[in-house]
């Protein structure tokens, strides 16, 4: 029994894929300067509606716990987009055939893949500087997920997005 149970917990692991954050900033910006934000007017985050609140919600909070506050007045705009699309699948099983006969040999083989697709998510994260009207970090997050996940599930995922990119940021300059 205890073996069955981790073997389930290390294929419930393994079949979790970690999200990847790469990150991009001017490194002349001084972090110092920027204190208060508010989200780029044309903003069109790619995602639904709810999940754009749900991404929103944990964002705000986020930068608060970091010292930023939103404002009508910003000194940076945040820019969110995002785009999903389905990865084929990572695992395959050859199998083939052959045949000889007298000096003649033959034979075919061909991939089949096992399990199902996974939808992947990016979402980017732009920090665009009001009076000079040019970015000054970005960083792109990659995750994957279940488009028929619950409202619970999806809020996890979007928060766990959000913790590993501000995780480093501001980013540490000399």
């Amino acid at each position: 029994m205890k073996r069955v149970l981790l073997l389930l917990i290390v294929i419930v692991f393994a079949s979790c894929a970690g999200t990847r954050v790469v990150y991009d900033y001017d490194e002349t910006t001084n972090f110092t300067n920027y204190a208060r934000y508010t989200y780029y007017p044309e903003m069109e985050s790619g995602l639904s509606q709810l999940d754009e609140k749900r991404l929103l919600r944990v964002l705000d909070s986020t930068l608060l716990a970091k010292g930023f506050i939103m404002a009508e007045e910003p000194d940076f705009y945040v820019n969110v987009s995002s785009s999903s699309y389905r990865t084929p699948p990572q695992n395959n099983v050859g199998v083939g055939v052959g045949g000889t006969g007298r000096n003649v040999g033959g034979g075919i083989s061909i991939g089949l893949p096992i399990g199902n697709s996974g939808m992947q998510r990016s979402i980017q994260f732009d920090f665009v500087d009001v009076a000079k009207d040019q970015l000054f970090w970005q960083a792109i997050a990659e995750q994957s997920f279940r488009d028929n996940a619950s409202p619970s599930v999806r809020e996890q995922q979007l928060k766990a997005v959000v913790d590993k990119v501000f995780k480093k940021f501001p980013p540490y300059t000399k």
